[in-house]
């Protein structure tokens, strides 16, 4: 037990302690991608996927559709809700707006006469 008397092999010792905890602690960093410490203190990004691989193309044409599908279903949503709180609504005054004077509308419901029996 020479080196605890504070000969070179302990300072040896101390340096190699304190490199192989900086090892250490930049492998588990690293795997949980966190930015990496170099030798000065300073820190370096971690490594990210290159932004033109296939998967990160696939993910942005993805989202995009997403996007557009959400801004169709908000513009949905957003007449659906005029329908719903417009109190001067009546369904059958917008049915017959839609159908217009078109003849071939089909044959209409001549619902005012009864059939006799």
């Amino acid at each position: 037990m020479d080196w605890l008397q504070g000969g070179p092999g302990f300072v040896i010792a101390i340096m190699a302690v304190s490199y192989g905890a900086w090892v250490i602690n930049n492998w588990i960093r690293a795997r949980h991608g966190y930015e990496l410490e170099d030798e000065w203190g300073g820190k370096s990004a971690p490594n990210r996927p290159r932004s033109d691989s296939a998967e990160t193309k696939r993910l942005r044409e993805e989202n995009r559709a997403l996007h557009d599908k959400l801004d169709a279903m908000q513009d949905r949503m957003v007449v659906l809700e005029k329908i719903v709180t417009d109190r001067g609504y009546s369904l059958a005054e917008e049915i017959e707006a839609l159908r217009g004077d078109r003849k071939d509308a089909g044959v209409p419901l001549d619902l005012a006469k009864k059939e006799t029996r």
